[in-house]
């Protein structure tokens, strides 16, 4: 396919007409150029508008530039989406700046130089209207809550001033402002920079989050036109995604204030403190949560961020999400604190009788050991009945569905390596009951003793290729998915088994 062309267009402004959330850009051949409404606040008779096509002027991914008349007060307006913003660094008079790199540069614009006042002024000041730092409340202030303050502390000091804010009819702006200082300083970063800030107003300063989004700035391009130097950030919206998943607590990792969570898959984190998730936790949770098989439901918003990494001698942007701390909703199962207690006693069995269970898992590592087999060994070493033959070789990311459909029509259960082998009436089951995988199903055998041996010496490959007639001496049926639906995989499994 032919690499589409960036149109651009550029004219001069004769007029300005502002609508609701839009504004309308007058044009001297009497066409009109659609801008935002804050754009439009800054576009003057006689300016001249250039605005990278085809994406719509209203759109947050269009690079909009407002020149001004060089004999005019006013400073040029540049709207560009960025992404990576460097940390801050130091120039030859002394001053530091970050450089976001601007992510199209249909204009000739490739990054925008952003010094540090400029950040502070806008991301860590609870004014921005204010120029003088000593008439600023601070963010700790506005929250109303101590400089020591947890992160489980900060957000509830955050849920009641919004509600005291919503609930006597705050200002927007208000409200946007304690969300703010909450999100500076729920990130570690993010804080350590505010709190250096609030020592020296001349300290450098991060932006948050790493940049990524639409940024718009009042400033002057430099003289090859490559650099836009920003003197004022009139707005910034980051790259943001709103997401809703089930998360596996054993993912999680457990500190004393906090818990981590991250998805490498889905290239996100997320940080949760025991008001946003509310139970209570500490980092020996660490020891055992790999024995719970509860997830939890999050909503969040995920804000776009990223590093470079030198790899393979090249600079690569390595990019992830992470999750707004305002923005993050836990739901906790009804059976949670049930579970956490189950996984705690599992953890404490398997220690108190852990030369005893190591020599079991070795013998199920060899040959098919009958679950009644281990329930009576239980007994002999003082293992409690309850505990659950199945435990032995039980993994975190089972599925108990597919494991307890199949026992509730099992005659007898036999453990083997990562398998449950169960015989039913009309057949043979054999169940890994994790997603992703399948349960393979075979004829009745006349001897199930001598099916057992067999099985034990092949592979799950040897039966699907038939090698040395492996699935015919088996009497090997089909395999049934675990797809996406349980009901697809139990209707499928019913036509097998003649249930």
């Amino acid at each position: 396919m032919p690499e589409s062309v960036t149109e651009v267009r550029r004219a001069e402004v004769m007029g300005v007409n502002i609508d609701g959330q839009k504004a309308e850009c007058i044009i001297r051949d009497g066409a009109s150029i659609l801008v935002s409404r804050l754009l439009g606040r800054y576009v003057l008779r006689g300016d001249t508008i250039e605005v990278s096509l085809p994406n719509e002027a209203t759109s947050a991914e269009t690079e909009i530039f407002i020149h001004k008349d060089p004999d005019s007060k006013s400073k040029d307006v540049y709207q560009a989406p960025i992404g990576y913003v460097t940390k801050p660094k130091e120039d030859r008079r002394g001053q530091f700046y970050s450089l976001a790199e601007v992510r199209s540069g249909a204009l000739g614009i490739t990054n925008v130089r952003l010094n540090c006042e400029v950040i502070r002024d806008y991301f860590y000041v609870a004014r921005r209207t204010s120029r003088r730092s000593q008439e600023q409340p601070s963010f700790y202030e506005v929250l109303k809550t101590g400089v020591a303050a947890s992160l489980a502390e900060l957000r509830l000091a955050y849920r009641l001033r919004d509600l005291e804010l919503r609930t006597g009819r705050g200002e927007h702006r208000e409200v946007a402002t304690i969300e703010r200082a909450f999100n500076i300083l729920a990130e570690p970063d993010l804080r350590a920079c505010y709190d250096a800030l609030l020592r020296d107003p001349e300290t450098p300063v991060l932006i948050p989050y790493g940049g990524f989004g639409s940024l718009v700035v009042e400033g002057e391009p430099s003289r090859d036109g490559k650099t836009f130097f920003a003197r004022r950030i009139l707005a910034f919206s980051p790259d943001r995604h709103d997401r809703c998943f089930k998360a596996p607590l054993r993912k999680f990792q457990f500190c004393a204030d906090r818990a981590v969570y991250r998805d490498a898959r889905r290239r996100l984190e997320l940080v949760v403190d025991q008001a946003a998730m509310p139970i209570v936790w500490d980092p020996t949770w660490n020891q055992w949560k790999h024995l719970l098989g509860t997830k939890v439901d999050v909503q969040a918003t995920f804000l776009q961020t990223g590093v470079y990494r030198m790899q393979g001698g090249e600079w690569n942007l390595l990019s992830w999400q992470k999750a707004l701390p305002s923005r993050i909703r836990v739901t906790l199962p009804a059976d949670i604190n049930e579970q956490i207690e189950t996984a705690r006693r599992r953890h404490h069995i398997f220690g108190q009788h852990a030369d005893f269970l190591a020599r079991l898992r070795a013998r199920i590592e060899r040959e098919p050991v009958a679950k009644s087999e281990i329930e009576r060994l239980f007994g002999e070493v003082g293992i409690p009945g309850d505990f659950g033959a199945e435990q032995v070789t039980w993994k975190a990311g089972y599925d108990p569905l597919y494991y307890h459909e199949l026992l509730n029509h099992a005659r007898q259960v036999y453990l083997f390596r990562d398998e449950f082998i169960m015989e039913l009436d009309h057949a043979i089951a054999v169940e890994k009951p994790e997603s992703g995988y399948a349960t393979y199903l075979f004829a009745k055998p006349e001897s199930v003793e001598q099916f057992l041996r067999f099985y034990a010496a092949v592979t799950r490959d040897d039966i699907l290729r038939n090698r040395h007639n492996v699935a015919e001496r088996l009497r090997f049926l089909c395999r049934v998915p675990h797809g996406a639906k349980h009901e697809a995989w139990l209707n499928e499994l019913k036509v097998f088994l003649r249930e």
